[in-house]
């Protein structure tokens, strides 16, 4: 599966900066953070597409006004969403701005008129937000634009993920990814659960990854030798911006430094293969095999007083000792010698 040039589940793990509502209602900032993302070593960069009142309704009252604990408490729905959202009529910009990087730029659309808008800029894929994992027309609309559908699995059962993924099949779509998430802002990272990673794999069939709102660099590593091959993380410029994602994004630092621990972590998982490294090769040196610990005449017998096991690897391995225990010497031999073939009588 392609991502624009980017070939998902190969050999590298796709990186996600998630713009979200970090430019803080400025184009500027918007434009440095991308900038900041590919300094980082980002692959992509993910905004969200919606306006306040394509997600949720104008009201004050109780039931939409946000009381879960969360870092939003006591905003209504459509004052965070009216702050957070991007601009519409800056998404070309941003686009051009990312491709001139070389970074892939992509969204989540909320509702099908943000899906036509992307439609006119041609992004390669689409994410589907955990929060909208429900919204099965939304992503029937999605899947049948034919391009990679990248699905949060945050808050979904197991019935709700199967629901999703059915739907972009029958859609006649199958370049689907589920993102293992825990939809937590910031999430404990005793709740990331990154064994989930390779059963959603397994579950479903398809290439998996990890939507991560851990504060540390740790989940996202573990999750890439678990076989993550998405990783997608919130990306902020400055941490002093009050956006309302801030308190779980990194700044390029620390995002540069998770994207140079994964490909450290990519280069340690290697391949399946049993064969030596050559490395590791000239260090069977220091392996054991069998040598002469006394002196020993032509046609003695080799016995446990006259032969032991010791390193260096110079003679015969230690797994034939039994058979040579009995066998008689082809010639004199000198304590510390290395035991070769050449040195057992083949009459015996």
């Amino acid at each position: 599966m392609k991502i624009a040039d980017f070939e998902i589940g190969k050999d590298k793990t796709f990186i996600i900066a998630e713009l979200s509502a970090n430019h803080n209602g400025s184009l500027e900032i918007a434009v440095e953070t991308i900038k900041a993302a590919a300094k980082a070593g980002a692959d992509a960069v993910k905004l969200q597409t919606y306006r306040a009142d394509t997600i949720t309704l104008n009201s004050r009252d109780k039931n939409f006004v946000i009381n879960n604990d969360s870092l939003w408490d006591g905003l209504s729905y459509y004052q965070l969403y009216d702050k957070a959202h991007t601009p519409w009529q800056w998404h070309k910009t941003l686009k051009d701005v990312a491709e001139k990087l070389g970074l892939i730029l992509f969204s989540s659309p909320f509702d099908k008129t943000a899906v036509d808008y992307l439609e006119e800029l041609n992004v390669p894929a689409y994410k589907i937000a955990s929060f909208e994992i429900n919204d099965l027309p939304l992503i029937e609309y999605v899947a049948k634009k034919n391009k990679p559908v990248i699905i949060s699995t945050g808050v979904a059962t197991y019935d709700e993920i199967e629901d999703a993924v059915n739907t972009c099949r029958k859609s006649g779509n199958n370049d689907i990814i589920l993102l293992k998430c825990t939809s937590s802002y910031p999430a404990p990272i005793e709740e990331a659960n990154l064994l989930m990673i390779k059963k959603l794999s397994e579950d479903f069939n398809c290439i998996t990854g990890l939507s991560d709102h851990t504060l540390n660099n740790v989940t996202a590593i573990a999750a890439v030798s678990l076989g993550a091959n998405v990783i997608e993380k919130h990306f902020i410029l400055d941490k002093s911006i009050n956006s309302p994602d801030a308190a779980f994004s990194l700044d390029e630092n620390e995002f540069k430094k998770l994207v140079d621990d994964i490909r450290l972590a990519e280069k340690s998982l290697g391949k399946i293969d049993y064969s030596i490294s050559k490395s590791v090769l000239k260090n069977r040196h220091f392996m054991r095999s069998l040598y002469v610990i006394k002196d020993i005449a032509k046609g003695d017998k080799f016995t446990s007083e006259n032969i032991g096991s010791f390193r260096p690897n110079l003679g015969i391995s230690p797994k034939y000792y039994s058979d040579i225990i009995g066998k008689k010497a082809a010639c004199d031999i000198k304590a510390n010698t290395p035991l070769k073939n050449e040195l057992i009588d083949k009459g015996e």
